[in-house]
């Protein structure tokens, strides 16, 4: 097993959500159907890209997010995430408009503070990615 400053993003995130959850990788195998060997490749970064079928089950077994798996292992790029006001509309729709307006505010000031903007989408967020550019696709 390497050290844990050679893994990969995605190789330290499962090692310590699997850790957190006193999960053995023997036991995160059996919870998730995924082979021990996959998972301790993962863990030690000899595999970079699991495929989402194997991500989605280990995200699955340990609680956690499959999306921040998707994006711990390199398959989602910027142009690839919706911007703030649609995903927060999308991903919390049960919130009342009231809070939602709340945070966007918020949000909007820390990010003024940085320089960034919320306002979307960005160009060409909505569109095929121009030529000559690349995106990961997620493999199944």
């Amino acid at each position: 097993m390497t050290a844990p400053s050679d893994r990969t993003d995605l190789g330290a995130f499962l090692f310590d959500a699997r850790q957190s959850r006193g999960l053995s990788i023997r036991k995160l195998a059996l919870l998730s159907g995924v082979d021990q060997a996959t998972i301790g490749r993962i863990e030690s970064g000899f595999i970079t890209q699991p495929t989402a079928a194997t991500l989605l089950r280990l995200a699955e077994a340990l609680g956690v997010s499959t999306s921040e798996l998707y994006a711990k292992a390199d398959y989602l790029s910027d142009g690839d995430l919706p911007s703030f006001r649609p995903y927060m509309r999308t991903k919390y729709r049960n919130l009342p408009e009231e809070e939602l307006r709340r945070i966007e505010s918020y949000t909007a000031r820390i990010a003024k503070r940085y320089g960034i903007s919320i306002d979307g989408p960005a160009p060409g967020e909505d569109e095929t990615p121009p030529a000559g550019t690349t995106r990961t696709r997620i493999k199944s």
